[in-house]
Parts: C-alpha cells; structure tokens; sequence
C-alpha cells in the first residue's frame, strides 16, 4: 500500500484561482488523490510540521478548509528531537526549513513520496536523491505514473 505525504501547497491547491491550466490540473490531481486515500487505497502520512505550517495561513477561511482535509489523513507524525536533526542535515542541502522538516516526517513516517507543487523543491529533491530517504514529486506526474504503473 502506498504511504504519501501531501505537503502544504498540494492541501492548498484546490483553493487556488482553478482559472490558470496548471494549477486546475494539480487540483484535479489531487482531489483524485484524496478520493484514493479516503476509500484507504493508499496511506496518508500527515505531520505536526505541516499542522504548524497550515496553522501560519493567513486566510481564515482557506486555514479552516486545508485543516478540514487534513482532519482525514491516517497517520501524523510528532515532531522529534531525531526529526529536527534529520531535518537540519537536510536544510544544510539547501532546503528551506520547512521544506527539510517535511522530508524528515515522511522519511519518519516512512512514505513513499512527499507530493508537492513546489517545482524548486521537486528539483532540489532530484538533485540530492541519494541523500534524502523519500521520493519528492508533483502530484500530476505521480498520479500519471501510478495511474499507468498501477
């Protein structure tokens, strides 16, 4: 069974303006996705770390909605004395700090992929693939290949 971890831009994306081709494609994408982990065909991997971030959103209304997505998700990882070093060795990649803590959570909470619309981290993930213990993608691209794989 498949174990993701959606970050914070992939919860965001169904609330964003559906009028650009892009991010209506990313949101259809991870509706799909969210649809596969409500009917448990796959794992959700949640974390204190992405309650933290969401908990920082500005817009009451959008905080309510993510945090109404979020209250699905299957399993969250506590943050950890061993999840912030493992994410200090990952921001001295170059990840920004919540970026490096989300990798953290989901190498601890042993997913499969963190799903992200973040094209820079997707490509600073790619560039340190041996050194991260997780797949970093786009949830359009991942949802193609487990789709066609699957």
């Amino acid at each position: 069974m498949k174990r993701i971890y959606l970050d914070v831009c992939c919860l965001n994306r169904p609330f964003d303006d559906q009028s650009i081709d892009r991010i209506h494609l990313e949101s259809e994408a991870i509706m799909l996705i969210l649809k596969r982990l409500e009917s448990v065909e796959w794992t959700w991997i949640s974390s204190t770390v992405i309650d933290h971030e969401v908990d920082q959103t500005p817009d009451c209304e959008r905080k309510r909605r993510v945090k109404t997505l979020l209250s699905s998700a299957h399993q969250v990882v506590l943050l950890t004395e061993e999840i912030i070093r493992r994410g200090v060795e990952i921001k001295q990649l170059g990840f920004g700090s919540y970026d490096a803590l989300h990798i953290a959570s989901a190498e601890a909470g042993e997913a499969d992929v963190v799903l992200t619309t973040d094209d820079k981290l997707i490509r600073l993930a790619m560039r340190h693939l041996w050194e991260i213990r997780v797949s970093v993608s786009d949830p359009l691209q991942w949802l193609q290949e487990e789709m066609h794989h699957g």
